[in-house]
């Protein structure tokens, strides 16, 4: 009985483990500019395990605290379900400039720091000045536009506010589709509180992607807004329900421009775009696949509206692309996206190489003309097998950035690069993995042990005298599957990582099941996620560099031994 405590205290304790690896923290702010007059909600988010609310002391400095909640719930995640709790606080700036949010203890983890431009009290532009139907109205409404002259087909970020004095019971915000245009909502409502004239006012901020389909003027038609207000006392005291209120938004028309005749194609209008190396190999070599890594922002445009990021075609070089990761968000009004994308080559003879950089032409809405944004190309040197790594050089000499440097901008705006967060959520499911493995073999282990000796079931693939032909073939493969892994498709990798158990195995679930090795299993499994877009393909790659940087071990299949009677159907000959 004891041993039967001790093995279950080793599996909680294991499991509890398991939970604090899985456990993520992250925060964000609903807005990264705001009024001096303003409010902004500060949202930290816990995945994994329940804790407790953050300490927002090292924030009242520059802030204060006007209201906090918290709220828990259990979604469905990439390994089943998974606990969630968002903490949302509402803040007040102090004073002007750029703020800092500080990092954030929350159940042992640390939240990152945020900043805010806090904007004094200065008058904001006309086209952004609030539009009461009536002085001191208690409901009112605005849009806002970032370009009231767009060209065709450029991306026009719409803001559309909702002013009450009031405290909503509930209604319908609505903004119509122009004619001649498309309108998408973007992201969730922001919520904060602004002073107006003396008076306290509740902001109900919605964003929307407005493209223009065809030049020319284009009416806006209003936005509406139809809801209740909550009771009085005097309303409560005779058993009323509170007062219906509406608001609409004053008109407002686009002229929209068309395509200039010398304008690049396709018709890009954006206001600026980024082109920077974020990683670039240090040498290459012929049969082995190197990495380049570029990032492109884009101020002006969603990730449908760009084309592909591609590398020019390289002679003596094969390249693959990765796919694209985009990070879309909305700034001062209208969208912006940031792309990165790598690219493995892989050169086929030795000797020089330049690598032509990628470049995209678009047109400056801004200025009014054609622009043209290239990054700079590398020039490598291409060594044998066997031969010494050269370093790559950009045209000026220097050394181009490698994995733990960032590059510089080339552009009209430079952007610092953040961290991926799925290296982290990667690492962090492949422990809760392993965890759920090692209790499988645990009580596997403990049933065996009340069951007759028998020999064991599973045999190296390298290890035994017969199986000696077949070690060699293994042994000659894995060079070309390591290299299979960095440059193939996922359908010739499945199809080469079958063809190496012997006898083959004729599916993936037979692959899976004769493989020994848990950290084989999951790699092969997560090739199958990548294989069929429900997962990471980067991820999967770089599990299955790691699981079969080794030969792999297979279970023993038993063969059937031929039957004594003869064939039901003989054979015609």
């Amino acid at each position: 009985m004891s041993r039967l405590l001790v093995k279950l205290g080793l599996c909680l304790a294991l499991m509890t483990f398991s939970a604090g690896a899985f456990a993520q923290v992250r925060a964000w702010l609903d807005r990264d500019r705001i009024n001096a007059d303003e409010s902004l909600v500060l949202s930290i988010q816990l995945e994994g395990v329940a804790g407790s609310g953050p300490n927002y002391g090292p924030l009242l400095g520059d802030f204060k605290l006007i209201a906090s909640n918290a709220g828990t719930s259990l979604e469905p995640g990439r390994g089943g379900m998974v606990m969630r709790t968002l903490f949302l606080a509402s803040l007040r700036p102090l004073r002007s400039g750029l703020l800092t949010i500080p990092s954030l203890q929350v159940n042992g983890m640390s939240t990152r720091p945020l900043s805010v431009m806090v904007v004094g009290n200065a008058p904001e532009p006309p086209q952004q000045q609030p539009q009461p139907v009536a002085t001191g109205a208690d409901v009112f409404m605005e849009t806002l536009l970032d370009d009231d002259s767009p060209y065709v087909q450029q991306a026009v970020g719409l803001t559309v506010r909702l002013y009450s004095a009031l405290t909503l019971v509930g209604g319908k915000l609505d903004q119509p589709t122009p004619q001649g245009a498309s309108l998408t909502r973007v992201g969730d409502d922001n919520q904060y509180d602004r002073d107006i004239s003396g008076r306290r006012y509740t902001i109900v901020e919605r964003r929307f992607l407005l493209v223009p389909e065809r030049s020319g003027p284009m009416a806006l038609p209003q936005a509406r807004f139809d809801g209740r207000s909550a009771p009085g006392l005097f309303d409560q005291l005779t058993g009323s329900g509170g007062d219906d209120q509406h608001a609409r938004s004053r008109p407002r028309t686009l002229n929209v421009l068309a395509a200039p005749a010398n304008a690049p194609q396709p018709w890009l209008p954006l206001r600026s775009v980024t082109l920077r190396y974020r990683s670039t190999p240090q040498g290459l070599r012929v049969g082995s696949a190197a990495a380049v890594v570029v990032e492109a922002t884009i101020d002006g445009a969603n990730a449908a509206q760009l084309p592909e990021l591609l590398l020019p075609p390289i002679d003596g070089v094969q390249v693959f692309p990765e796919p694209v990761q985009a990070d879309e968000g909305f700034n001062e009004g209208r969208p912006r996206v940031r792309l990165i994308r790598k690219f493995s080559l892989v050169p086929s003879r030795p000797g020089p190489v330049r690598v032509d950089g990628l470049r995209m032409d678009w047109w400056d809405v801004v200025g009014g003309a054609a622009r043209s944004t290239t990054l700079p190309p590398l020039n490598l040197t291409v060594t044998g097998v066997g031969g010494a790594t050269a370093a790559a050089s950009n045209p000026g000499g220097a050394q181009a950035p490698d994995a733990a440097n960032t590059g510089a901008a080339i552009g009209t705006d430079a952007t610092a690069a953040s961290a991926s967060p799925l290296g982290n959520a990667a690492w962090a499911g492949a422990a809760l993995l392993f965890a759920v493995l090692w209790l499988i073999t645990l009580f596997w282990a403990l049933h065996l042990r009340g069951q007759p000796s028998r020999a064991p079931a599973v045999a190296a693939a390298t290890g035994t005298a017969p199986a000696a032909s077949g070690s060699r073939s293994l042994a000659l493969n894995l060079p070309a599957l390591k290299q299979l892994i960095d440059v193939g498709d996922f359908e010739q990798i499945a199809t080469v990582l079958r063809s190496l158990a012997r006898p083959p195995a004729a599916d993936d679930d037979e692959l899976v099941e004769r493989l020994v090795d848990p950290e084989q299993r999951e790699a092969v499994q997560a090739l199958r996620r990548a294989r069929w877009g429900g997962g990471d393909g980067v991820a999967a790659r770089n599990q299955l560099r790691a699981a079969f940087a080794r030969p792999p071990q297979w279970r023993e299949v038993a063969v059937e031994a031929p039957s004594p009677l003869p064939p039901l159907y003989p054979p015609r000959g």
